[in-house]
């Protein structure tokens, strides 16, 4: 998990549920997994017709089709927030199950930090948090839809038993033991988009123990021991012509105090 993140802004208030977000180019209709987390929940919790009773502002900070989960990590805190604002806070051993309907990796930001993902990735077993990290993301300045990352990952076969060969790195993630970093999705689209491979190779010469594209991308993560060494290697990035995020890890600890700390004080924020 990382410190990067969306601010959601939820108001209780009469009439229909409403959505609205400080980036223009975000839909806030049925296409937005804030919306669509609100009627699953709604529909779970026995309720008929559209969600009612309040409003949820959004404040965009993760980049959009870069990689990195945004959107469902915003239906995941749409899920807590609401779950406790229609009280029905005991409703929460749920929340996993009706976030699968909405994406496989929702279920990931209802548990944070490492963990193992099987199946679709939504079926999650916790492991030991891997050491702090630094990270810098870079960022190209297009997006990567996942449907195409993955189509041109299918038009690659049989020939992607190479493709694991040429996007493996690994790091030291626990003491004495290293992590296998693999992302079967980045050849296929940094052969349409050098820019991919460009950043990696600047995130790895500016001192990174690791880089590779994030998810589907467009993003690049560097991984790097110190703060002050991912500040260096992201003016490098930004020389480069590349937008330069710097953030860190976040332990599962820190994630699920950030999951509740919102319900003990206001239901209004997640």
């Amino acid at each position: 998990a990382l410190a990067l993140h969306d601010t959601l802004e939820v108001i209780p208030r009469p009439g229909p549920f409403a959505l609205t977000c400080s980036d223009p180019g975000v839909p806030v209709d049925g296409r937005n997994l804030v919306t669509r987390a609100a009627r699953a929940l709604w529909s779970a919790l026995g309720r008929e017709g559209e969600p009612r009773g309040v409003a949820v502002h959004l404040t965009k900070h993760i980049p959009m089709q870069a990689g990195l989960g945004g959107g469902s990590s915003d239906a995941a805190a749409a899920l807590l927030a609401l779950a406790d604002l229609w009280q029905r806070r005991g409703a929460r051993a749920d929340l996993p199950a009706i976030g699968a309907t909405l994406g496989a990796d929702v279920p990931y930001f209802l548990l944070g930090g490492t963990a193992l993902g099987l199946a679709r990735g939504d079926e999650l077993y916790p492991l030991d948090d891997v050491r702090p990290f630094a990270v810098v993301l870079a960022l190209p300045a297009f997006g990567v839809a996942t449907a195409d990352a993955y189509r041109w990952f299918d038009e690659g076969f049989p020939h992607t038993a190479g493709v694991r060969r040429r996007t493996e790195a690994s790091v030291e993630a626990w003491p004495g033991r290293r992590l296998a970093l693999v992302n079967d999705l980045e050849a296929p689209v940094a052969r349409r988009h050098r820019e991919i491979g460009a950043a990696r190779r600047t995130l790895e010469a500016a001192g990174a123990e690791a880089a590779l594209m994030t998810g589907s991308g467009s993003a690049v993560f560097g991984l790097f021991a110190a703060e002050s060494a991912a500040r260096k290697a992201a003016r490098a990035v930004a020389e480069r012509g590349l937008v330069a995020l710097v953030t860190r890890t976040v332990d599962r600890r820190t994630c699920q105090r950030v999951h509740f700390s919102f319900a003990s004080s206001s239901p209004r924020h997640a």
